[in-house]
């Protein structure tokens, strides 16, 4: 079985951090979001990867390399652009041949990884198998619909009167039969090749496809407020660990200070991570906070927040729930002085509380 890992979209929800970095590359306690899905890839026992990559492909490469410090063989897979999942599929033929494979959407976050999935695939051998978890939006999703046997009869996309409230989790396990249905495929109204409509063939064809129900923890990291919220899920498993130089400081809870990081004066309330070559002097850090490597943060306040490499914050009262990025410096506004500016005709009348 071979892993095919989408790394190819632009990640508009998540802008202005991803004008300047691929949207699978922001962290998550202060690790990437896509080693997270590499990882659950290896521990299922899959070793070839191929990664779909679009325009950030130099940033994606770098980061991971040729694989091998995920125990992984990975080949770099060029889409010139994002057609959809299926269209990720059709670019992926010849590097997928005629092995079971597993698609795995980088931006996604799935708590417990795939090992099960991946077993159970390779027991029974459906089709396809897909993974689908209750929301309450499903409009925003791909939507499957169950017989009441429990097996997938309908699949639609992003449907806007939705059949049921199972959306489709970003993983997805197929057999060589699903390429026929994806070289069929034309494209939907948004423009793009759906691995819904491909999955729609195949039962329409009479294939075998399995629903998988997880109960557990997923989410797609596309927006700030689903970074942060998985970034606290992955914060309350932390253990505490002081590698770097904490003095006169109080720290509370689960509390990692990589080597090289520095904590001086300060108020630390976990789960919290503060990365190497970070220094936090004067401050409070609340909880579900990560700091990455060589940040500042003087003088200040912030918890519920992911703070990206070599930032720096000094003399801010309060910061929450924010996403802030590389190298960005926050500072208090200057203070000026209240006036009114009023422009009175004649004979006018007017009250002002001062």
């Amino acid at each position: 079985m071979k892993a095919l890992v989408l790394a190819g979209g632009s990640g508009t929800r998540l802008r202005p951090i991803t004008h300047t970095q691929a949207k699978q590359l922001v962290p998550v306690a202060n690790k990437p979001v896509l080693f997270y899905g590499l990882e659950a890839i290896a521990s299922a026992g899959i070793k070839d990867v191929g990664i779909v990559v679009g325009d950030t492909q130099a940033e994606i490469e770098a980061a991971v390399g040729d694989g091998s410090a995920f125990g992984l063989q990975v080949t770099y897979l060029r889409q010139t652009a994002p057609l959809g999942l299926a269209h990720a599929v059709l670019i992926a033929r010849e590097y997928l041949g005629e092995d079971d494979f597993v698609m795995y959407l980088g931006d996604n976050f799935i708590v417990g990884g795939i090992d099960g999935l991946v077993e159970r695939f390779r027991a029974e051998r459906p089709s396809a198998q897909i993974m689908l978890t209750r929301v309450a939006d499903p409009r925003q999703f791909g939507v499957a619909e169950l017989d009441d046997g429990g097996r997938v009869v309908g699949l639609e996309e992003k449907p806007r009167e939705p059949k049921s409230d199972l959306a489709l989790v970003g993983v997805y396990l197929f057999t060589r039969a699903v390429h026929e249905a994806v070289a069929a495929l034309k494209p939907s109204w948004r423009g793009e090749l759906e691995i819904t409509d491909a999955i729609q063939a195949l039962i329409d064809a009479g294939h075998d496809v399995q629903p998988a129900l997880i109960s557990g923890y997923w989410k797609d990291t596309g927006n700030v407020a689903d970074m942060l919220e998985v970034n606290r899920l992955v914060l309350e498993s932390l253990e505490p660990r002081l590698d770097g130089d904490v003095q006169d400081s109080e720290l509370i809870g689960r509390v990692v200070v990589e080597a090289g990081a520095s904590v001086h004066g300060s108020r630390i309330v976990g789960p919290v991570v503060i990365g190497a070559g970070a220094v936090v002097t004067d401050s409070y850090i609340g909880p579900f906070t990560s700091v990455a490597r060589d940040c500042r943060i003087s003088r200040s306040e912030i918890e519920y927040s992911i703070l990206l490499a070599r930032s720096s914050i000094d003399g801010v009262h309060r910061i929450e729930a924010s996403l802030i990025g590389h190298d960005v410096e926050v500072t208090p506004a200057p203070r000026t002085p209240k006036a009114h500016r009023l422009v009175l005709g004649d004979h006018s009348k007017v009250q002002i509380s001062s």
